[in-house]
């Protein structure tokens, strides 16, 4: 009887197989520290790699992704606990999430998910995910966040994320700039629009192309109307090859008072087809 409740032991022991670093091999690093980007980084031996991405945008944003070293072969739903560890006696381990598990996928959470596990990280629980092992029917997995030497890069971390430019490249990937009367000087709101993108610019370095087309209204002589939008073109690509972009990278037409978008009839609408368009692409 007993022979048999220790081998049972045994295979209930068994089939658990934990990964999780050592408390004294715990690392936290912070990748991607940029204002586009702020990764937070978490290493688990024999498994992969928790990472805690914050992108720049308009709205603070929070995702969790669990870089698996071997992807699921099936669908499936983990559990997410924030558990306490063996020193912090009389503390009950808490719900945090479910997690979808798809095929050949990676795992993730939300914003609502990844911000709960930073803050039971910092109160010193270990984030856990619990699941059926896709490899082998008999075993289920457990996969925890080894909250030793949390603090300090998460410090780091949430500088970074404050730090974030407050659009993304969808909001300024295409853009129009318009100039005051008769001249090549930027209207208040496109130097704006146009210190915005300098930022992005300083920060991206996977930029492939910008495209800088340049219009003019119809008032004046036509051959004139074409230097002055070029010129407004080429004032642009200046700066941009100021801020870092290589200048084969940047591509500058002149159209002159061709493609209008608004009426020739009065001062206001004229305004708007004195304008460069800026379009720019990634790989």
């Amino acid at each position: 009887m007993c022979v048999a409740l220790l081998a049972m032991s045994f295979v209930s022991a068994a089939a658990l197989r934990q990964y999780a670093a050592k408390v004294e091999d715990s690392s936290w690093q912070l990748k991607d520290k940029n204002r586009l980007q702020c990764t937070l980084s978490h290493d688990l031996p024999g498994y992969g790699e928790a990472m805690f991405s914050s992108f720049a945008s308009k709205q603070l944003n929070m995702e969790f992704e669990l870089d698996m070293l071997r992807l699921p072969k099936s669908y499936g739903v983990a559990a997410v606990y924030a558990v306490p560890p063996k020193w912090m006696p009389g503390q009950m381990q808490r719900t945090i999430a479910d997690m979808t598990i798809r095929k050949q996928y990676n795992g993730d959470l939300p914003e609502q998910a990844a911000w709960t596990m930073l803050s039971e990280l910092e109160k010193g629980f270990w984030p856990t995910i619990y699941y059926q092992d896709w490899y082998n029917k008999y075993d289920r997995v457990s996969v925890g966040l080894n909250a030793s030497n949390f603090a300090v890069p998460y410090q780091a971390f949430a500088e970074c994320v404050s730090n974030l430019l407050p659009y993304s490249f969808q909001d300024i990937a295409y853009t129009t700039l318009t100039y005051q009367f008769n001249n090549t000087v930027l209207t208040k709101y496109s130097q704006k629009r146009l210190a915005m993108i300098g930022e992005y610019l300083k920060e991206d370095t996977d930029l492939e192309l910008v495209l800088l087309d340049g219009y003019t209204d119809s008032y004046g002589n036509r051959s004139v109307n074409k230097e002055v939008s070029i010129r407004r073109a080429v004032e642009i690509k200046d700066f941009f090859r100021s801020m870092g972009v290589a200048p084969e990278r940047i591509a500058v037409t002149g159209h002159g008072e061709r493609r209008h978008i608004s009426p020739n009839t009065n001062d206001t609408s004229r305004a708007m087809n004195r304008r460069v368009v800026i379009r720019m692409s990634k790989p």
